[in-house]
């Protein structure tokens, strides 16, 4: 969870009046996204966050599943995924199973007109490319090249682009998304020998209050349908809020790396974990400093995950013909390792500047259609050189 934080008026203790300037009640929500017994946030409205007017007809979103099982080495060419004018239209997943989705777009324009909120899935939003503002409820984070938005299922936003050249890696998950539990003291406290602290985790600021009433569109994604549901007051009339349940950044540029003597294990490249997931940056680095390291990561066995890399920029000392925005699957249960000539190529290399997020799943992934269409054919045998 991020650390506790105020932003506005809140009243000196929780559940108690607290009194607008012309004598009305201010309303109190309490935000959790796992009911009264995790990480929750008290929000002040302006005005009753109930107050929906009209709901109009749903329509699916569901993705299209076009693989169910596979075991072999897959590649997808992620910006093949063509630009959307619309932030939610430009969504298209491409590997998903009951825990998260894993999803790419590239938006050309900020969202206007409308508000979004994900009722199912916390979303972790990679930019790319682009840099812009996160607008909420709990106020605003600004976001460039390299940030992790880590939203909260439930959170109504808004995206603000400055540019129309915008590439995301997102990954919606079923259960909440938090730092891993060995960073972590018994009091929730990143540790010493977390490769990143609390000074590294941006909270929103600059809480604008929107004291309007009118007619606001809100999308919400449930259980694969999208629903606009039409409400009285502007969303994000809150005039104070504190709490440990909200949106926050993280750049992957501050993950200090972890290195030793001899290649480490993926593992210390671990920055999120949700149920059944983890998510790890792969940032530049020194190489291992034993006077016979191999920097080449050994071959391996995925038998119980399959494992997903985000190539964003940088070499990779391991694969051949890496671009921007690829994405390769090695499935569970079969090994993989580098490609031929790789391993020996690799000695005596001092650094990497790598920089890719990876995403290991502990059930299998299924591609969908739009995947197939992004695929590069001939990855399966590229290890038959």
């Amino acid at each position: 969870m991020p650390y506790y934080h105020k932003l506005g008026n809140v009243p000196h203790k929780r559940h108690t009046q607290f009194r607008r300037p012309d004598g009305s009640l201010y309303a109190e929500q309490l935000f959790s996204t796992e009911g009264f017994s995790s990480d929750y946030s008290l929000l002040y409205h302006c005005h009753p966050p109930t107050a929906i007017t009209r709901a109009e007809e749903p329509y699916d979103v569901m993705p299209q599943v076009a693989e169910e099982k596979m075991l072999k080495h897959r590649s997808l060419e992620g910006f093949k995924i063509a630009p959307h004018a619309d932030f939610l239209q430009s969504r298209v997943p491409v590997l998903v199973n009951n825990d998260c989705h894993i999803v790419l777009a590239a938006p050309q324009q900020s969202m206007e007109g409308y508000f979004y909120k994900n009722a199912d899935a916390d979303e972790m939003i990679f930019i790319h490319k682009g840099n812009g503002k996160l607008l909420t409820q709990y106020g605003e984070l600004a976001f460039s090249y390299g940030d992790y938005l880590v939203i909260p299922r439930g959170t109504i936003y808004q995206v603000v682009f400055e540019s129309t050249d915008n590439r995301l890696f997102i990954v919606e998950s079923f259960s909440p998304i938090r730092f891993p539990k060995r960073y972590l003291s018994h009091y929730g406290q990143l540790l010493e020998h977390s490769p990143f602290c609390e000074r590294d985790v941006r909270a929103p600021q600059h809480l604008v209050t929107f004291d309007e009433q009118g007619d606001f569109v809100i999308k919400v994604k449930k259980q694969g349908r999208m629903y606009h549901l039409h409400y009285a007051y502007h969303p994000f009339d809150v005039i104070g809020w504190d709490g440990c349940c909200y949106p926050f950044a993280f750049s992957i540029h501050d993950f200090e790396p972890i290195t030793g003597r001899v290649h480490q294990p993926p593992p210390v490249h671990q920055t999120f974990e949700a149920n059944n997931f983890v998510v790890c940056s792969f940032v530049p680095r020194l190489y291992d400093y034993h006077p016979q390291s191999v920097p080449a990561p050994y071959n391996h066995s995925n038998i119980d995950s399959d494992e997903v890399l985000y190539y964003v920029d940088g070499d990779f000392m391991s694969r051949k013909h890496v671009t921007k925005g690829m994405i390769t699957l090695h499935p569970g249960g079969i090994p993989h390792g580098p490609h031929p000539g790789a391993v020996e190529k690799s000695i005596g290399a001092k650094e990497t500047k790598e920089l890719a997020v990876m995403v290991d799943t502990f059930h299998p992934l299924k591609l969908t259609v739009q995947a197939l269409a992004i695929e590069n054919g001939g990855y399966t045998m590229s290890w038959a050189e």
